[in-house]
Protein backbone atom coordinates (compact mmCIF):
# COMPACT_ATOMS: atom_id res chain seq x y z
CA UNK A 1 0.00 0.00 0.00
CA UNK A 2 1.89 3.15 -1.15
CA UNK A 3 2.09 6.19 1.62
CA UNK A 4 -0.52 9.35 0.86
CA UNK A 5 0.81 12.44 0.36
CA UNK A 6 -0.80 15.55 1.66
CA UNK A 7 -1.14 17.24 -1.40
CA UNK A 8 -3.16 14.87 -4.29
CA UNK A 9 -1.58 15.87 -7.58
CA UNK A 10 -0.66 14.01 -10.93
CA UNK A 11 2.60 13.79 -12.62
CA UNK A 12 2.78 12.07 -16.64
CA UNK A 13 5.14 12.42 -17.95
CA UNK A 14 6.62 11.09 -21.44
CA UNK A 15 9.43 7.79 -20.84
CA UNK A 16 12.41 7.53 -20.12
CA UNK A 17 13.84 4.57 -22.07
CA UNK A 18 15.65 1.31 -20.82
CA UNK A 19 16.97 -0.49 -23.50
CA UNK A 20 19.99 -2.18 -24.65
CA UNK A 21 20.62 -0.21 -27.84
CA UNK A 22 20.59 3.65 -27.63
CA UNK A 23 17.41 5.67 -28.59
CA UNK A 24 16.80 9.23 -27.91
CA UNK A 25 13.08 10.43 -27.97
CA UNK A 26 12.01 13.90 -26.97
CA UNK A 27 9.60 14.29 -24.03
CA UNK A 28 7.18 16.52 -22.28
CA UNK A 29 5.85 16.12 -18.61
CA UNK A 30 2.77 17.37 -17.68
CA UNK A 31 1.97 18.46 -13.78
CA UNK A 32 -1.27 19.22 -12.33
CA UNK A 33 -2.57 19.73 -8.92
CA UNK A 34 -4.96 20.26 -7.25
CA UNK A 35 -4.52 22.74 -4.91
CA UNK A 36 -7.12 24.84 -7.18
CA UNK A 37 -9.23 24.08 -9.63
CA UNK A 38 -7.64 25.68 -12.13
CA UNK A 39 -4.57 23.71 -12.03
CA UNK A 40 -2.18 24.98 -14.49
CA UNK A 41 0.07 22.64 -16.79
CA UNK A 42 3.64 23.31 -17.60
CA UNK A 43 5.56 21.85 -19.91
CA UNK A 44 8.79 21.25 -19.98
CA UNK A 45 11.34 19.55 -22.59
CA UNK A 46 13.78 17.33 -21.83
CA UNK A 47 15.59 13.97 -23.76
CA UNK A 48 15.78 11.16 -21.62
CA UNK A 49 16.84 7.49 -22.42
CA UNK A 50 19.16 4.61 -21.02
CA UNK A 51 21.51 2.49 -23.12
CA UNK A 52 23.83 -0.32 -22.56
CA UNK A 53 26.39 1.70 -24.11
CA UNK A 54 26.45 5.23 -22.74
CA UNK A 55 26.06 7.08 -19.15
CA UNK A 56 24.85 10.12 -18.73
CA UNK A 57 23.56 11.38 -15.12
CA UNK A 58 20.60 13.99 -15.02
CA UNK A 59 17.94 14.54 -12.24
CA UNK A 60 14.62 12.82 -12.04
CA UNK A 61 12.74 14.34 -14.53
CA UNK A 62 15.45 14.61 -17.05
CA UNK A 63 16.07 11.06 -16.30
CA UNK A 64 19.67 9.34 -16.36
CA UNK A 65 21.28 7.38 -18.84
CA UNK A 66 23.11 4.34 -17.58
CA UNK A 67 25.56 2.00 -18.39
CA UNK A 68 24.19 -1.75 -17.38
CA UNK A 69 27.45 -3.91 -15.89
CA UNK A 70 26.17 -6.60 -18.47
CA UNK A 71 24.15 -7.29 -21.74
CA UNK A 72 21.11 -7.40 -21.84
CA UNK A 73 19.12 -9.70 -23.52
CA UNK A 74 15.75 -9.00 -25.36
CA UNK A 75 13.08 -10.79 -23.87
CA UNK A 76 10.71 -10.73 -26.65
CA UNK A 77 10.60 -12.21 -30.49
CA UNK A 78 8.61 -11.04 -33.18
CA UNK A 79 5.21 -12.05 -33.98
CA UNK A 80 6.53 -13.48 -37.40
CA UNK A 81 9.15 -15.24 -35.41
CA UNK A 82 9.41 -18.97 -37.65
CA UNK A 83 9.86 -21.52 -34.74
CA UNK A 84 6.83 -21.86 -32.80
CA UNK A 85 7.24 -22.82 -29.39
CA UNK A 86 6.05 -26.63 -28.05
CA UNK A 87 3.38 -28.15 -26.73
CA UNK A 88 0.61 -25.35 -25.34
CA UNK A 89 2.44 -22.74 -24.35
CA UNK A 90 1.20 -18.76 -22.75
CA UNK A 91 2.98 -17.45 -26.20
CA UNK A 92 2.91 -13.31 -26.16
CA UNK A 93 5.93 -12.83 -28.80
CA UNK A 94 4.89 -10.02 -30.84
CA UNK A 95 2.42 -8.61 -27.84
CA UNK A 96 3.46 -4.82 -25.61
CA UNK A 97 2.10 -4.68 -22.70
CA UNK A 98 1.48 -1.67 -20.16
CA UNK A 99 2.05 -2.19 -16.40
CA UNK A 100 1.14 0.40 -14.62
CA UNK A 101 2.04 0.52 -10.73
CA UNK A 102 5.19 -0.83 -9.91
CA UNK A 103 7.72 0.98 -7.97
CA UNK A 104 10.03 -1.48 -6.88
CA UNK A 105 11.31 -5.23 -7.44
CA UNK A 106 9.18 -7.37 -4.99
CA UNK A 107 5.08 -6.16 -5.95
CA UNK A 108 2.66 -8.45 -7.87
CA UNK A 109 3.46 -5.20 -10.65
CA UNK A 110 6.85 -6.36 -11.18
CA UNK A 111 6.13 -10.00 -10.77
CA UNK A 112 3.27 -9.56 -13.58
CA UNK A 113 5.75 -7.52 -15.89
CA UNK A 114 8.38 -10.64 -15.65
CA UNK A 115 6.08 -13.10 -16.60
CA UNK A 116 4.52 -10.90 -19.51
CA UNK A 117 8.31 -10.53 -20.55
CA UNK A 118 9.29 -14.53 -19.80
CA UNK A 119 6.20 -15.23 -22.29
CA UNK A 120 7.63 -12.77 -25.09
CA UNK A 121 5.95 -9.26 -24.72
CA UNK A 122 7.55 -6.03 -24.90
CA UNK A 123 7.14 -4.23 -21.19
CA UNK A 124 6.13 -0.08 -21.02
CA UNK A 125 6.12 0.67 -17.22
CA UNK A 126 4.22 3.39 -15.25
CA UNK A 127 5.60 3.86 -11.99
CA UNK A 128 4.45 5.97 -9.33
CA UNK A 129 6.46 9.48 -9.06
CA UNK A 130 7.01 9.90 -6.01
CA UNK A 131 8.84 6.36 -6.33
CA UNK A 132 10.69 7.42 -9.55
CA UNK A 133 13.76 8.16 -8.37
CA UNK A 134 14.47 5.18 -6.24
CA UNK A 135 13.25 3.26 -9.22
CA UNK A 136 15.40 4.64 -11.77
CA UNK A 137 18.37 4.87 -9.14
CA UNK A 138 17.98 1.05 -8.30
CA UNK A 139 18.00 0.18 -12.11
CA UNK A 140 20.73 2.31 -12.99
CA UNK A 141 22.94 0.82 -9.77
CA UNK A 142 21.80 -3.04 -11.05
CA UNK A 143 19.98 -3.57 -7.76
CA UNK A 144 17.34 -5.30 -9.56
CA UNK A 145 19.67 -7.49 -12.11
CA UNK A 146 19.12 -10.51 -9.91
CA UNK A 147 15.14 -9.73 -10.40
CA UNK A 148 15.33 -9.13 -13.82
CA UNK A 149 16.08 -12.75 -14.42
CA UNK A 150 14.32 -14.56 -16.83
CA UNK A 151 13.99 -18.52 -16.75
CA UNK A 152 15.90 -18.49 -20.25
CA UNK A 153 18.74 -16.65 -18.41
CA UNK A 154 18.13 -13.35 -20.04
CA UNK A 155 17.24 -10.26 -18.37
CA UNK A 156 13.86 -8.76 -18.70
CA UNK A 157 14.22 -5.78 -20.50
CA UNK A 158 11.73 -2.60 -19.86
CA UNK A 159 11.99 -0.55 -23.20
CA UNK A 160 10.37 2.31 -21.32
CA UNK A 161 9.21 3.78 -18.03
CA UNK A 162 6.61 6.65 -17.54
CA UNK A 163 6.45 8.42 -14.58
CA UNK A 164 2.61 7.89 -13.44
CA UNK A 165 0.86 9.77 -10.51
CA UNK A 166 -2.84 8.15 -10.11
CA UNK A 167 -3.54 9.79 -6.01
CA UNK A 168 -6.50 12.29 -6.85
CA UNK A 169 -8.64 15.03 -5.41
CA UNK A 170 -11.43 14.03 -7.52
CA UNK A 171 -12.03 11.35 -10.42
CA UNK A 172 -12.39 14.36 -13.22
CA UNK A 173 -9.10 15.56 -12.72
CA UNK A 174 -7.48 12.30 -14.00
CA UNK A 175 -5.72 12.55 -17.22
CA UNK A 176 -4.56 9.49 -18.21
CA UNK A 177 -5.21 10.89 -21.49
CA UNK A 178 -1.40 12.32 -21.35
CA UNK A 179 0.26 9.10 -21.07
CA UNK A 180 -1.94 6.90 -23.02
CA UNK A 181 -1.38 9.42 -26.05
CA UNK A 182 2.88 9.46 -25.32
CA UNK A 183 2.45 5.74 -25.67
CA UNK A 184 0.39 6.02 -28.65
CA UNK A 185 3.04 8.50 -29.85
CA UNK A 186 5.87 6.11 -28.98
CA UNK A 187 4.49 2.89 -30.32
CA UNK A 188 0.97 3.17 -31.83
CA UNK A 189 -0.39 0.10 -30.28
CA UNK A 190 -0.48 -2.22 -27.63
CA UNK A 191 -2.46 -5.38 -26.15
CA UNK A 192 -2.17 -5.95 -22.80
CA UNK A 193 -3.12 -3.48 -20.13
CA UNK A 194 -2.14 -3.90 -16.11
CA UNK A 195 -3.35 -1.70 -13.61
CA UNK A 196 -1.56 -2.55 -10.24
CA UNK A 197 -2.43 0.59 -7.93
CA UNK A 198 -3.80 1.25 -5.03
CA UNK A 199 -3.50 3.98 -1.95
CA UNK A 200 -5.90 4.44 0.68
CA UNK A 201 -3.98 7.32 3.06
CA UNK A 202 -6.48 6.12 5.82
CA UNK A 203 -6.52 2.38 5.34
CA UNK A 204 -5.75 1.65 9.03
CA UNK A 205 -8.58 3.47 10.17
CA UNK A 206 -11.89 1.91 10.85
CA UNK A 207 -15.06 2.34 8.48
CA UNK A 208 -16.68 4.18 11.34
CA UNK A 209 -13.82 6.62 11.41
CA UNK A 210 -13.06 6.83 8.04
CA UNK A 211 -13.52 10.64 6.97
CA UNK A 212 -15.15 11.46 3.50
CA UNK A 213 -11.85 12.87 1.92
CA UNK A 214 -10.17 9.45 2.77
CA UNK A 215 -12.80 6.89 1.81
CA UNK A 216 -13.25 8.95 -1.64
CA UNK A 217 -9.22 9.09 -2.23
CA UNK A 218 -9.30 5.53 -1.60
CA UNK A 219 -12.11 4.83 -4.47
CA UNK A 220 -10.29 7.59 -6.34
CA UNK A 221 -6.93 5.97 -6.27
CA UNK A 222 -8.05 2.20 -6.15
CA UNK A 223 -10.82 1.70 -8.48
CA UNK A 224 -11.71 4.70 -10.62
CA UNK A 225 -7.97 4.86 -11.84
CA UNK A 226 -8.68 1.94 -13.45
CA UNK A 227 -12.05 2.95 -15.15
CA UNK A 228 -9.80 5.92 -16.85
CA UNK A 229 -6.86 4.30 -17.43
CA UNK A 230 -8.78 1.85 -19.35
CA UNK A 231 -11.13 4.21 -21.47
CA UNK A 232 -7.84 6.31 -22.64
CA UNK A 233 -5.94 3.17 -23.64
CA UNK A 234 -8.83 1.02 -25.01
CA UNK A 235 -8.96 3.34 -28.39
CA UNK A 236 -4.67 2.25 -28.81
CA UNK A 237 -5.48 -1.63 -27.86
CA UNK A 238 -5.03 -4.34 -30.82
CA UNK A 239 -8.66 -6.30 -30.49
CA UNK A 240 -8.49 -9.25 -28.93
CA UNK A 241 -6.09 -7.54 -26.26
CA UNK A 242 -6.30 -8.08 -22.32
CA UNK A 243 -6.35 -5.78 -19.16
CA UNK A 244 -5.88 -6.90 -16.02
CA UNK A 245 -6.07 -5.28 -12.58
CA UNK A 246 -5.27 -6.18 -9.28
CA UNK A 247 -8.05 -7.07 -6.02
CA UNK A 248 -7.90 -8.56 -2.55
CA UNK A 249 -10.83 -10.75 -0.60
CA UNK A 250 -11.67 -7.79 1.62
CA UNK A 251 -14.08 -6.69 -1.43
CA UNK A 252 -16.18 -9.51 -0.09
CA UNK A 253 -14.93 -10.62 3.56
CA UNK A 254 -14.39 -8.76 6.10
CA UNK A 255 -10.10 -7.72 6.99
CA UNK A 256 -10.21 -6.43 10.34
CA UNK A 257 -7.02 -3.55 9.50
CA UNK A 258 -8.14 -3.42 6.13
CA UNK A 259 -9.79 0.02 6.27
CA UNK A 260 -9.92 3.37 5.09
CA UNK A 261 -12.33 2.49 2.56
CA UNK A 262 -10.18 0.07 1.11
CA UNK A 263 -12.55 -2.95 1.13
CA UNK A 264 -15.06 -0.76 -0.46
CA UNK A 265 -12.92 0.57 -3.37
CA UNK A 266 -11.81 -3.36 -3.91
CA UNK A 267 -15.59 -4.22 -4.16
CA UNK A 268 -16.12 -1.40 -6.88
CA UNK A 269 -13.34 -2.75 -8.46
CA UNK A 270 -14.68 -6.19 -8.82
CA UNK A 271 -17.67 -4.78 -9.97
CA UNK A 272 -16.29 -2.53 -12.20
CA UNK A 273 -14.45 -5.26 -14.07
CA UNK A 274 -17.81 -6.42 -15.09
CA UNK A 275 -19.23 -3.81 -16.83
CA UNK A 276 -15.80 -2.87 -18.26
CA UNK A 277 -15.65 -6.30 -19.75
CA UNK A 278 -19.21 -6.08 -21.00
CA UNK A 279 -18.50 -2.35 -22.76
CA UNK A 280 -15.07 -3.03 -23.94
CA UNK A 281 -15.37 -6.08 -25.24
CA UNK A 282 -18.57 -5.02 -27.59
CA UNK A 283 -16.88 -1.73 -28.68
CA UNK A 284 -13.40 -2.96 -28.80
CA UNK A 285 -12.96 -6.85 -28.17
CA UNK A 286 -11.19 -6.65 -24.86
CA UNK A 287 -11.11 -8.61 -22.14
CA UNK A 288 -11.72 -7.46 -19.01
CA UNK A 289 -10.24 -9.62 -15.56
CA UNK A 290 -9.48 -9.00 -12.86
CA UNK A 291 -7.03 -11.10 -9.86
CA UNK A 292 -7.44 -11.69 -6.52
CA UNK A 293 -4.26 -12.15 -4.81
CA UNK A 294 -3.32 -13.72 -1.57
CA UNK A 295 -1.01 -11.72 1.15
CA UNK A 296 2.85 -10.89 0.07
CA UNK A 297 5.43 -9.57 1.99
CA UNK A 298 5.80 -6.95 -0.61
CA UNK A 299 7.08 -3.37 0.28
CA UNK A 300 3.79 -1.72 -0.31
CA UNK A 301 2.00 -4.65 2.18
CA UNK A 302 4.57 -4.07 4.98
CA UNK A 303 3.35 -0.16 5.27
CA UNK A 304 -0.71 -1.73 6.12
CA UNK A 305 0.99 -2.89 9.23
CA UNK A 306 -0.17 -6.74 9.58
CA UNK A 307 0.92 -8.57 6.49
CA UNK A 308 3.17 -10.80 8.54
CA UNK A 309 0.15 -12.27 10.39
CA UNK A 310 -2.48 -12.29 6.59
CA UNK A 311 0.51 -14.70 5.66
CA UNK A 312 0.18 -16.85 9.19
CA UNK A 313 -3.43 -16.99 8.70
CA UNK A 314 -3.15 -17.93 5.08
CA UNK A 315 -0.61 -20.78 5.47
CA UNK A 316 -2.53 -22.18 8.44
CA UNK A 317 -5.70 -21.88 6.77
CA UNK A 318 -5.83 -22.08 3.03
CA UNK A 319 -6.00 -25.61 1.28
CA UNK A 320 -2.53 -25.27 0.08
CA UNK A 321 -0.53 -24.84 2.95
CA UNK A 322 2.51 -22.72 1.66
CA UNK A 323 3.44 -18.97 0.79
CA UNK A 324 2.27 -17.54 -2.01
CA UNK A 325 4.74 -16.26 -4.32
CA UNK A 326 4.47 -13.04 -6.38
CA UNK A 327 5.80 -14.99 -9.29
CA UNK A 328 2.48 -17.76 -9.00
CA UNK A 329 0.40 -14.39 -9.68
CA UNK A 330 2.41 -12.84 -12.40
CA UNK A 331 2.21 -16.37 -14.37
CA UNK A 332 -1.94 -16.42 -13.49
CA UNK A 333 -1.68 -12.78 -15.11
CA UNK A 334 0.13 -13.83 -18.42
CA UNK A 335 -2.03 -16.55 -18.70
CA UNK A 336 -5.18 -14.46 -18.90
CA UNK A 337 -3.34 -11.95 -21.10
CA UNK A 338 -2.45 -14.47 -23.71
CA UNK A 339 -4.54 -16.47 -26.47
CA UNK A 340 -5.83 -19.93 -23.97
CA UNK A 341 -7.61 -17.00 -21.86
CA UNK A 342 -9.34 -16.02 -25.12
CA UNK A 343 -13.00 -17.15 -23.75
CA UNK A 344 -12.40 -15.46 -20.31
CA UNK A 345 -13.69 -12.32 -19.64
CA UNK A 346 -15.44 -10.08 -16.45
CA UNK A 347 -14.19 -12.66 -14.34
CA UNK A 348 -12.44 -12.79 -10.30
CA UNK A 349 -9.48 -14.89 -10.10
CA UNK A 350 -8.35 -16.38 -7.18
CA UNK A 351 -4.63 -16.74 -6.82
CA UNK A 352 -4.48 -17.46 -3.01
CA UNK A 353 -3.63 -20.67 -2.58
CA UNK A 354 -7.63 -21.26 -2.09
CA UNK A 355 -8.24 -19.25 0.80
CA UNK A 356 -11.63 -17.41 -0.82
CA UNK A 357 -13.02 -20.78 -0.51
CA UNK A 358 -12.92 -21.19 3.37
CA UNK A 359 -15.78 -20.70 5.59
CA UNK A 360 -13.73 -20.74 9.24
CA UNK A 361 -10.46 -20.49 10.36
CA UNK A 362 -9.26 -24.00 10.79
CA UNK A 363 -6.61 -22.79 13.44
CA UNK A 364 -9.00 -22.07 15.84
CA UNK A 365 -9.42 -23.76 18.93
CA UNK A 366 -12.91 -24.62 18.59
CA UNK A 367 -11.28 -27.20 16.40
CA UNK A 368 -8.65 -28.68 18.24
CA UNK A 369 -10.42 -32.18 18.52
CA UNK A 370 -11.48 -32.13 14.57
CA UNK A 371 -9.28 -34.87 12.38
CA UNK A 372 -8.11 -31.90 10.46
CA UNK A 373 -6.12 -32.44 7.54
CA UNK A 374 -2.29 -31.29 7.45
CA UNK A 375 -0.16 -30.81 5.02
CA UNK A 376 2.41 -33.57 5.96
CA UNK A 377 5.60 -31.77 4.09
CA UNK A 378 5.23 -28.13 5.84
Amino acid sequence: MAAATSNMHVAIAKPLTFASREAVSKSSIAVVCNGNRDASWMKLKSSSHISSTQAISQNVIISNCVKFNRMVTKAMSQSNDPNPLPGLPVDLRGKRAFIAGIADDNGYGWAIAKSLAAAGAEILVGTWVPALNIFETSLRRGKFDESRVLPDGSLMEITKVYPLDAVFDSPEDVPEDVVAESVKEDFGTIDILVHSLANGPEVSKHLLETSRYGYLAAISASSYSYVSLLKHFVPIMNPGGASISLTYIASERIIPGYGGGMSSAKAALESDTKVLAFEAGRKHRIRVNTISAGPLRSRAAKAIGFIDMMIDYSSENAPLQKELSAEEVGNAAAFLASPLASAITGTVLYVDNGLNAMGVGVDSPVFKDLNIPRDNQS
